[in-house]
Parts: structure tokens; C-alpha cells; sequence
């Protein structure tokens, strides 16, 4: 009989509490950023922290990933390799890296993973970072159901990790330079700018403007949560939420929803299994739409193009929750079916399409449905605040701070088998492992006077296992006939028997090993110009030795000058608008693929078009000082 599949939920953390309470809420795995080159640079931990992340995660048999995702100058790659040391010495599981010039580094025997910075958009890309040494691979969040499953058939050992959940760039990862062009902040560097949250005029080469202030590149949220068992069947087997900037209410709320789909999935398909230990256990109803979102699109992973944009607002708008009634001078009245609260965020549609809001200072129940809403400012003065508008939600306070108490606990299920007999007493704990660790105690053990209250007094004592990471999953008694223990005896042996086998199993634990690379594996091109973000002199090396030659330098250098493409999109604006070439063929009329152009403030951008593979390119020249002269 053939071994499960093992799948694994990966969540992101901002800080060690957050990958701590990720674990809690159900993840099999956390990915975190180090003291620096993370690909978040405001998402920084300290090596202490991340020590003390591993040895809860790994209580769970959970593995932790550090990102050492950017791209190096020549004099930050002894410290990076240092960095990789100090990881693998705090317990890491795994490095996720992009630059290739770290693998001509002196490295730890530490797994890697390739980032979703690599741009692994083909089979050869792929097959060739598995012929390198990467384990795990994170393929473009464009591709479709068929292209990974495609990739996965191609790769020999290599798992494929796919983002199931969070924010969407527009362009390809790792290949937007847009931020770095107009602000002099490298997105492959962890400073992204999100020049593509931004609002922006198109307008025609003759001058037509087609749209103004709209966030025409600004995507909803990914949302995979209905093709979950598709992309098992394709291949996945690490499902990654995105979001290492954010707050601890979310990573536990979309952690906790994806963790019961995937028990739910699990119980349904004996072929699949958990990666970790420990089932969790929510007080909550997890909804991610409770906590920050724009709105969700399972983007391209079915081939089609729908609506996978949002023109109005890069913000998270909230829940509709009910209709104003009436503007007064010191309040208005809302007619809403949910209680409100102080401290609540409720916003609201302009007549010119754009999102605004407020914060409701106080709120009191006036009879039935509504509730009077006082804010700090006169509602008479709120532009745009009006009868009959539709208001929406988007911070609820009673919510956050449900979220901010205990939400969710996760034990590792134990066997306890406890042999006693007129001399002694034998307790052995054994988990899913099968590690097992025992603990003893010789006595007189008379017979119970009250022999079904002492069994039952022995059964509660035993269980008692809170606060430790373990449950007892069974709990058997092996003796002639119920005999009399001390309850501080058997508490006693309880402690002692859960730290040997705590000992056990901190000894047991193996991380997994780094896949050898081949030498001889040639890489698919044979020319990379800065598309390939190549910044120091150890990549070019890298390249070098797999039959690749380097011909221009990373964006971020500063010697790429002139209208240049800054991004690369599956996103289209044309289609969007209305204005595709192909949706237009079908409809029997005819349009051209002409450049549309966007501006927003300081900032230009030249869209062109390639309809053969439906992508856009955004073309502009630089206006900020390079990031790495």
C-alpha cells in the first residue's frame, strides 16, 4: 500500500507571536523573514525569535521556512551566507531564496526553496531549479490548473507550493521594476512602493481619455478556497497564504478557515495527509471576509479572464451592514440587522466612485434595527454621507477583539497506558511517532474501597494534560482490580513521563535534507539580460557554470536606460476597459491593439499589448536614483 501525500498549509508571519498562534490555528508550516534580505522588509525578526518560533513548531512537527528572498549586492553576500548559518542553528527548516549567487556560497546543509521571485512561469524553469538543489518550488500565480499539473509531472522529487490566498501583484513576481523606476525602491529588494495600487488617467495615443483616477491595476485578493482538492489533484502539496505584513487577527482567521477545509478535504481522501501533528481546535467561526480583503478571484488558475481587478479602491471596503436613515447635525441613524460598536469602521461609495469613510465614536441602539451613530465630527459635515446610501463595515471592533484573546488551541494526541499492581505503578506515553517514554513509582497499592471512583479519579488524573501541547487520545488501565493512587502520585508521574517524552521527541526531530544539485544541469536560456535580476558577480558565476550567459545587470544597478518594460502582466487593461481585440473579433467589430497610456501624478507608464499569449508589458523610464549604484 502506497504512502499518503502528504499536504502541507503554509502560513506567513510577520513576528514570532504571529507564526506562533499560525501554528496554533492549524498551519503545517510558517515562512518568516530574517534580520534583513527578506523580500518584506518591514517584517524583520531577530534570529532569537525565530529559535523560539522553531521549538514551538516544531513540538508539532510544523516547519518553519525563513525568507532570504532578495537580491544581493556583491558585499551583502558573506553576511547573507552568515545569516543562512545562524538560521540553521536556531532550528530553521528551510531557506527560500531567489538570488542564485547564495549557492555559490559556503551553506548550511539546509533545504531550499525557490521564491516566487524566481518567475518560474515553464517546465524548464522548474525542472531546472530542482536539478540545482531546490526542494520546493513556487510557481507563477498566473498559470492555469493544467500548466502546474504539467509542472508537476515533470519534476522528479521537487514539491510544487502554491499561493492559495492573499494579495495579487499584477506583474509576474520578480519582474516588476516599476517601484524601483519611480521611488527608488526595489521590490526585489523588500520595498515595494505599490506603484500598482495607485489610481491612474488612460487615455489613447490621440489623446482620448478612456478612464480617470481609476486603480486599473490594482487586483482582488486570491481566493482558492473552492479549488482546494483541484489543485491537490494537480499536483500542489505546500497551499501558502500570502501575507507576511499582516496583522495577527487576519493570520489566525484565514489560517483557521483553509485549516478546516483541509481537515475536511483529509477526512474525505484516505490518498492525502497531514504534514504536522495536533489537530486545532477553534472558539471562533473563522470567515476571511471578517478581516482584511478586497474582495476575492481564483485569478487565472481556470484559463478564464473574469473580473479579477477592483478600479475603485485598492482598500479593503468591508461588509454591507445596512442603510442610513437619516444625517443629523450630531448623529445619523442606521438601519442595520448588526449590533455596532464603538471604535467601528464603516465606509462608503462617493457618487464619483471612489471609497470613503469613517469611525464611529459612539453608537446606541434606538428601537428595532436602528442605531443611532455619533462621530467625532458632524455627519453634516462627512462629504458624501447621506439618506439611502448603503454602508459597509470594515472594522469591526467586537471582532478584533475576539481575535485578540485565546481563539484556538492544538494538542498532539497521545496513548496512555498505565500499569499498576500492589507494588507499582507504571505509566507510558507513546504519540503518533510511536515514540514512546515512561515513568514508574514502586508503593503499596491497596485495593479501592470505592473502586469505580478511584478508576475514575485515576482516568481524570492522567488526562490531565493541559497546557503541555499534548491530549490524551486514549487512556488504558492494565490492573487486577482498581486499586488506590494518590492523585498527587499520579500527577507526579504524569509531569515526569510528558518532559521524557518531550526530550524524546526534540531528539527525534529531523529537518529535511537539502536535495544535491547536479553540476551538469544546463539552464533553459542562454542569454539573460535584467529580467534575471542578476546583481552580483557569484551569480553570474552561477549562470556561468549552467551554460547561461549574463548580458546585462539587475534593473536595480542602474544601467538599464531608456523606455524599458516594467512590468510584465496577465492582466490586461484593454480587456478590462472593454477594449480587447479578440472579445471585439467575436462581436464582429475591430480594434486595434494599439498603447494605451496611464498616468498618476509624476508617474508614466506605456501599456503595449501581446495578444498572441493575452500578457500586457508596462514601458517607462527611470525617475529615481538607482537603490544599488
Amino acid at each position: 500500500m502506497t504512502e499518503p501525500e502528504k499536504l502541507e498549509l503554509l502560513a506567513p508571519a510577520k513576528t514570532a507571536d504571529i507564526g506562533i498562534e499560525a501554528i496554533r490555528h492549524g498551519a503545517d508550516a510558517v515562512y518568516i523573514g530574517g534580520p534583513m534580505f527578506g523580500a518584506r522588509s518591514a517584517a524583520a525578526n531577530s534570529i532569537a525569535d525565530i529559535a523560539r518560533l522553531c521549538e514551538f513548531a516544531h513540538h508539532y512537527r510544523a516547519r518553519i521556512m525563513m525568507t532570504l528572498n532578495t537580491i544581493l549586492r556583491d558585499s551583502e553576500l558573506e553576511a547573507a551566507a552568515k545569516l543562512a548559518w545562524e538560521a540553521w542553528n536556531a532550528g530553521v527548516d528551510a531557506l527560500i531564496v531567489q538570488d542564485m549567487g547564495l549557492l555559490e556560497c559556503d551553506l548550511p546543509p539546509i533545504q531550499l526553496h525557490a521564491s516566487t521571485q524566481c518567475d518560474i512561469r515553464t517546465v524548464e524553469k522548474a525542472k531546472f531549479l530542482e536539478a540545482a538543489g531546490f526542494s520546493q518550488i513556487v510557481p507563477a500565480r498566473e498559470l492555469t490548473l493544467s500548466q502546474i499539473e504539467e509542472m508537476h509531472r515533470a519534476l522528479a522529487s521537487a514539491r510544487i507550493e502554491y499561493f492559495i490566498h492573499g494579495a495579487l501583484c499584477v506583474s509576474y513576481s520578480g519582474q516588476c521594476y516599476a517601484s524601483e523606476a519611480m521611488r527608488g525602491r526595489s521590490a526585489n529588494r523588500g520595498s515595494c512602493a505599490q506603484i500598482c495600487r495607485l489610481p491612474f488617467e488612460v487615455r489613447t495615443g490621440s489623446g482620448e481619455v478612456l478612464t480617470e483616477r481609476s486603480h486599473v491595476l490594482s487586483l482582488k485578493d486570491n481566493d482558492q478556497r473552492a479549488n482546494l482538492e483541484a489543485l491537490a489533484v494537480a499536483g500542489v502539496r505546500s497551499f501558502k497564504i500570502e501575507g507576511r505584513l499582516k496583522d495577527m487577527a487576519y493570520v489566525k482567521n484565514v489560517t483557521a478557515s483553509y485549516r478546516k477545509l483541509f481537515d475536511e478535504l483529509l477526512d474525505k481522501h484516505p490518498e492525502y495527509a497531514r504534514e504536522s501533528e495536533g489537530r486545532a481546535v477553534f472558539t471562533f467561526e473563522p470567515d476571511p471576509s471578517r478581516t482584511f480583503n478586497r474582495g476575492g478571484t481564483d485569478y487565472f488558475l481556470h484559463g478564464t479572464r473574469s473580473r479579477i481587478w477592483d478600479f475603485e479602491t485598492p482598500k479593503s471596503a468591508g461588509q454591507p451592514i445596512g442603510r442610513v436613515r437619516r444625517v443629523g447635525e450630531k448623529s445619523f441613524t442606521l438601519k442595520t440587522k448588526e449590533p455596532l460598536h464603538n471604535g467601528d469602521g464603516l465606509t462608503f461609495w462617493l457618487d464619483s466612485g471612489e471609497l470613503s469613510g469613517l469611525l464611529v465614536n459612539r453608537a446606541e441602539r434606538s428601537e428595532g434595527s436602528l442605531w443611532e451613530v455619533f462621530t467625532r465630527e458632524s455627519p453634516q459635515k462627512i462629504a458624501g454621507l447621506k439618506p439611502g446610501m448603503e454602508l459597509l463595515r470594515n472594522r469591526d471592533t467586537a471582532w478584533m477583539k475576539l481575535m485578540a484573546g485565546e481563539t484556538a488551541h492544538r494538542d498532539v494526541p497521545l496513548s496512555l497506558h498505565a500499569a499498576v499492581t500492589e507494588n507499582e505503578v507504571r505509566l507510558q506515553l507513546t504519540d503518533p511517532e510511536g515514540i514512546e517514554a515512561e515513568a514508574k513509582a514502586s508503593g503499596r497499592f491497596d485495593p479501592a474501597k470505592n473502586p469505580a471512583r478511584s478508576a475514575e479519579q485515576a482516568r481524570s488524573s492522567l488526562s490531565k494534560l493541559g497546557g503541555t501541547g499534548y491530549a490524551a487520545d486514549s487512556i488504558e488501565i492494565d490492573w487486577d482490580a482498581p486499586r488506590f493512587i494518590p492523585v498527587s502520585l499520579l500527577n507526579g508521574l504524569r509531569r515526569e513521563a510528558v518532559e521524557r517524552l518531550e526530550k524524546k521527541r526534540r531528539e527525534a526531530y529531523r529537518r529535511p535534507e537539502r536535495a544535491k544539485p547536479d553540476p551538469e544541469a544546463r539552464f533553459p536560456q542562454l542569454e539573460l539580460d535584467y529580467h534575471a535580476n542578476v546583481e552580483n558577480e557569484q551569480a553570474v558565476r552561477f549562470y556561468g557554470r549552467h551554460g547561461a550567459r549574463v548580458t546585462q545587470q539587475a534593473f536595480e544597478k542602474g544601467g538599464i536606460m531608456g523606455e524599458v518594460e516594467l512590468m510584465r502582466c496577465k492582466h490586461c487593461v484593454r480587456y478590462a476597459l472593454g477594449l480587447c481585440p479578440k472579445e471585439a473579433k467575436k462581436r464582429g467589430e475591430k480594434i486595434r491593439p494599439e498603447p494605451l497610456y496611464l498616468r498618476s501624478g509624476d508617474i508614466e507608464l506605456k501599456a503595449v499589448f501581446h495578444c498572441g499569449p493575452c500578457e500586457m508589458s508596462l514601458l517607462g523610464r527611470r525617475r529615481a536614483p538607482a537603490s544599488c549604484p
